[in-house]
């Protein structure tokens, strides 16, 4: 019996369309032209030709920024950097039968966001160190400022929650977002951590003493999708993190109700398929309830439907001290509904890394 995931739903006809429909709330969230969202997603048809038509957008605006740099028109330019990496990224939510091309995939993601920070904020630095690897932005106005954690999930990276970043340097805070163990630059050379307390600790470690920062009380951490549960780990077994926001994250994990492409994309971010169930396992936030005695935002989509996943609004009823934001029309990741929950959020997070109390 074969450990790699059964790819072969990637060529079903009838699959495209609705992956390309559901993904589309999340393009906007990251920062891409719906309208030219819809455009490259018909250019596909199927599932497996995903990376490849968006990896041709992102090409395209690599030209046009490489064009505009040229010329001295360095905001066109920066912008365009941007806007290939987030298209590189989405290249990369498709489980790629061709593990080098997808690290490629996500290299150049990497270095197409390095072009763009370069040019529209040049005091970004790129930090990496054991198990991580990620952005660091300061606000402009605010030293020294404390620091947010954005923690990705199952399929997503450091080059997707541009809202998250801007909304959060916009009030105050510093921002890391990192790849962690299995996600992003990192996917094909390492697997998921369930002890992501390590990889959140490991991260804290390296800003220490870093100018125009404050991590002396510890920071805060906001994990998105399957990133929820690794900054509730974090968050329960890192003493350093004060606070947390949990988006769209899983309760629990069941197996055998998750669809196809949900195992196969953790069958490859975890090494096969015995070790992605093996993950799912552990993923039960009921485990781990009693540590989280700290200030802890929950944030739901009330359209978040996936089958396999226990949402973790459960988890803010457990929790006395717990809050929960409820949007009743948000889908998974509220990709519908930013302006319904994204600055309440930041605005809940830069509060709580200044004021909650540090821990034991």
């Amino acid at each position: 019996m074969t450990d790699s995931p059964d790819l072969s739903f990637l060529d079903a006809p009838d699959l495209l369309a609705g992956f390309a429909e559901e993904t589309r709330p999340r393009a906007h969230g990251a920062g891409l032209d719906v309208w030219e969202y819809g455009r490259v997603a018909a250019g596909a048809a199927s599932l497996r030709e995903w990376p490849a038509v968006c990896g041709a957008a992102a090409r395209r605006h690599l030209a046009v920024a490489g064009a505009a740099a040229a010329e001295g028109r360095t905001r066109t330019a920066g912008e365009a950097y941007r806007t290939a990496a987030r298209w590189f990224h989405v290249a990369g939510l498709v489980p790629d039968p061709d593990r080098a091309a997808a690290a490629r995939t996500a290299a150049a993601a990497d270095e197409a966001m390095g072009s763009a920070l370069a040019l529209l904020d040049p005091g970004a630095e790129r930090v990496e160190g054991e198990g991580f690897a990620g952005w660091l932005r300061r606000p402009t106005d605010v030293r020294p400022a404390p620091v947010v954690v954005i923690v990705p999930g199952l399929d997503s990276g450091k080059e997707e929650f541009h809202a998250v970043a801007e909304a959060l340097l916009a009030r105050g805070t510093a921002v890391l977002s990192i790849d962690g163990p299995g996600q992003g630059v990192l996917a094909a050379t390492s697997s998921f951590e369930p002890e992501y307390q390590k990889v959140v600790g490991r991260a804290v470690d390296h800003l220490a003493g870093r100018d125009g920062l404050d991590t002396a009380d510890g920071v805060a951490v906001i994990g998105l999708s399957l990133g929820g549960w690794f900054a509730a780990v974090a968050a329960a077994r890192e003493p350093r993190v004060r606070a947390a926001a949990l988006v769209s994250g899983p309760y629990r994990l069941d197996w055998d109700g998750l669809v196809p492409f949900v195992v196969a994309t953790l069958a490859q971010r975890c090494g096969g398929l015995a070790a992605a169930r093996a993950f799912a396992d552990r993923v039960d936030l009921g485990t781990i309830a009693a540590e989280l005695d700290l200030p802890l935002l929950v944030v739901e989509g009330g359209d978040d439907r996936i089958p396999g996943v226990t949402n973790a609004d459960l988890l803010a009823r457990q929790l006395p001290h717990a809050e929960l934001l409820l949007v009743p029309h948000g889908n998974h990741l509220l990709g519908t509904a930013l302006a319904d929950w994204l600055p309440a959020a930041a605005d809940w997070l830069a509060a709580a890394v200044r004021s909650a109390p540090p821990r034991a």
